[in-house]
């Protein structure tokens, strides 16, 4: 199908445009044959989010501890979560980890299998991103046979083992993780025991995994890095970005060494991190972080790029890569990401008449409208105080 959108203002080439823009099959054209016409009158034109690390699909399968649903009811439901909140590419963060319960090797198994099973059916073009805690060693052989999946997905190794019995950041969590896991509190720690118990054999495992991910040409990761000796061990080990740092300097040698950061956006959206990591807002406009990513909740990444501009469109301008640009090089994505011709037609019709609050008012996955807040082609509809602008097809 081919489209012309009009009357908008488009983000292209890091400034705004009021041209046409003209989309023929899944991708973002010179011209376009025959094109239906879509009138973004009064909307922002904005390359679709790509959202590199994200599990609040878990709340989905998992609303209550104890309370479990079906994977592909979730993922379904995640889906329409994600395209209303203008996310057209996502990589579940989907964590395998040595507890029992909805991290387990098992529940990893029955996940990818459904995400895999239901992905052409998906309106977000849905990835993987294989959080792997590395202290779960009985795990290896089958993560190992999972890198090699079409599209291949993102590896990213994790370690809340240490911290849990160092009393570090993550030992506060201990409650919240044994309750996930199904197990008592005694029950939990006398598993954390026995699995801290197998700890010269991390190294090894790390190493393995970092090979198979660097002979497969998969993305690799390194999470809650610690220092900027650490990110050079993982960076040597072919990790290409820094993912959560937990402190400036690590965030800063990263940059210095020319990689990307990933950040949350909830953290920008909030004011601040929940668990008091480093602030997001102030790591981007010190230039410490590149990449904005949904972590626990949808809507942050939108969110986060407009307060940080804060009404100011040059600022928008350069902040949206954070969600955008930035993110596709960061998860080896380079057919998405901005609004150039030859690139997916992947992009997000925006109403920011609230800019504090901006709405998705369309999203366009590979050239495919999946996503309005209304049927296109009727009459607009009016908001308690605001009218939506019209968002009309000829």
């Amino acid at each position: 199908m081919s489209w012309v959108i009009e009357n908008g203002r488009a983000l292209v080439d890091g400034d705004w445009s009021e041209r046409p823009l003209h989309v023929e099959g899944a991708h973002i054209a010179d011209t376009a044959g025959r094109p239906r016409r879509l009138d973004a009158s009064g909307l922002l034109v904005l390359p679709g989010i790509i959202d590199i690390h994200g599990d609040a699909f878990e709340r989905q399968i998992m609303p209550r501890p104890g309370v479990r649903f079906d994977v592909g009811l979730a993922l379904r439901d995640t889906d329409r979560q994600l395209v209303a909140n203008g996310i057209t590419t996502t990589f579940h963060g989907v964590t395998i980890s040595w507890e029992p319960g909805l991290r387990s090797l098992e529940a990893a198994r029955s996940f990818i299998a459904s995400l895999y099973a239901l992905r052409p059916r998906l309106s977000c073009d849905t990835r993987l991103h294989l959080r792997w805690e590395t202290f779960a060693l009985d795990a290896v052989a089958e993560v190992t046979e999972w890198l090699s999946l079409e599209p291949s997905p993102i590896l990213a190794f994790n370690d809340h083992t240490t911290g849990s019995v160092l009393k570090g950041t993550i030992a506060r969590k201990i409650g919240q993780m044994a309750e996930r896991s199904g197990l008592s509190r005694e029950d939990y720690m006398a598993l954390l025991d026995a699995v801290w118990a197998r700890r010269d054999e991390v190294p090894a495992a790390i190493a393995e995994l970092a090979a198979s991910a660097r002979a497969g040409g998969n993305v690799l990761l390194a999470h809650d890095e610690s220092s900027p000796e650490e990110r050079a061990r993982f960076r040597a080990l072919g990790a290409r970005s820094c993912e959560f740092p937990l402190n400036v300097e690590t965030a800063a040698a990263a940059r210095a060494g020319g990689e990307d950061v990933i950040l949350g956006a909830p953290n920008v959206v909030r004011g601040g991190s929940h668990n008091g990591a480093m602030d997001a807002r102030t790591a981007v406009e010190a230039g410490h972080c590149t990449v904005l990513t949904s972590d626990y909740h949808y809507p942050s990444p939108l969110h986060a790029a407009f307060a940080l501009a804060d009404g100011d469109p040059a600022a928008l301008a350069r902040y949206w890569s954070l969600v955008s640009a930035n993110a596709a090089r960061a998860a080896g994505l380079p057919d998405r990401g901005s609004l150039a011709t030859g690139k997916r037609a992947d992009l997000i019709l925006v109403d920011m008449s609230d800019r504090h609050h901006p709405q998705v008012v369309a999203t366009m996955v590979a050239g495919r409208i999946v996503h309005a807040r209304r049927a296109l082609g009727e009459s607009p509809v009016a908001a308690p105080s605001v009218a939506a602008p019209a968002l009309a097809v000829g």
